[in-house]
Parts: C-alpha cells; structure tokens; sequence
C-alpha cells in the first residue's frame, strides 16, 4: 500500500548546461512541490501504513531547509559560488545540478536516511520510501524512485555531500541537518 504527504517550498537556482538559454544562465525561481511516497506491505496498530504526523518533525524540517533558498551545485563557476554564498545567508550547495530530477533524488535520499533512523513504535512493517515526485511547475515533475536514487550513472548523491549554510542550519531546529551530515563519505572534488 502507498500514502503520499505533500509539501512545498519556495526556491532558486541555475541549471547549468539545460537546453534552454534562460534556465541556464539566469537565476530563476519556482514554488516547488514535494510529494513523499511511503510504501509497507502491511499496516501498523492504528490501521496505517505510517502516521502522518510522525512525518511533521524531521522531514518537514528537511524540506524546509530549501525554502528560500539558493541551491547550487557545488562543481559551477566559482565565482558564482562565492557570489550566492556571499550575497545569500540561505543557501545549499548540491553535489549535483539542482534541476528538478536531481532534487527528486536529494530528497529521496536525505527522507530515506531519515526514514531508516525512526523508531517504528506502533507495528509499523518495513515502511520505505516509494518515491519522490519534485513539482518545478503546475504542469512539469520529476519523479525519483530507489533505483534512481542511488544510481551512480546518474552522479553520487549523498547527505554528508550537501552542503546547508549556517543560516540553514542555524534554523534547523531538530539538528537533523547535522546528523545527516554525519552518515557519509566526503565530498569528491569537481
């Protein structure tokens, strides 16, 4: 069985070698939809594939910590680089572009990291996530799912290869930025 939990966030970026001049060259924004495809095979104590609310800590906070942001990917220019970090408190550098197929993967693995440390405390069997689904625009998403997540071929994405400005972190309230930062290798270079 499947549930899904929708969030949103406002954001910016850049996204380097698109086809299109304007997205490639021009930061741009978009009021971005996150959907959260949790998947079990059965259902806990209260009849559920997993609370709803258990996901308003942590994951929120997660998709939280984009909004008004400026994300990067860390291998651009390093001009700009210096320019989003000097004239931007929020921003986050990415291991990848920050089109919408790389965001889907981001949040897939930072929420999957997030979903194998809970507690399952009411009967909860094996929940995972399914998949992630970015909305950039009203009509246009992408759609990750494990495979792609982890798929090398497609660049490594890793939560101890973002990198959150302290504005961010700062704001983080449950300190799970810090803790995901924690559980990988270290960035590769450019």
């Amino acid at each position: 069985m499947l549930i899904r939990k929708l969030f949103s966030f406002e954001g910016a970026h850049v996204v380097r070698h698109a086809s299109s001049h304007r997205c490639a060259w021009s930061i741009h924004g978009h009021s971005y939809r996150v959907e959260i495809i949790l998947e079990a095979d059965a259902l806990d104590h209260g009849q559920m594939v997993y609370d709803f609310g258990l996901l308003k800590a942590e994951v929120r906070e997660i998709v939280d910590a984009f909004d008004h942001t400026l994300v990067f990917w860390k291998c651009d220019d390093p001009a700009y680089i210096a320019m989003c970090r000097s004239h931007s408190q929020r921003w986050i550098a990415l291991p990848v572009s920050p089109s919408a197929e790389q965001l889907s993967r981001v949040f897939f693995v930072l929420i999957d990291a997030v979903m194998r440390a809970m507690p399952m405390r009411n009967g909860e069997a094996d929940v995972s996530v399914q998949s992630v689904i970015v909305h950039e625009t009203a009509t246009g998403y992408a759609q990750c799912f494990r495979r792609d997540a982890y798929n090398p071929r497609m660049g490594r994405v890793a939560p101890a290869l973002i990198g959150f400005s302290d504005a961010v972190r700062r704001e983080a309230a449950t300190g799970i930025l810090d803790e995901l930062a924690s559980t990988a290798a270290c960035a590769p270079a450019c």
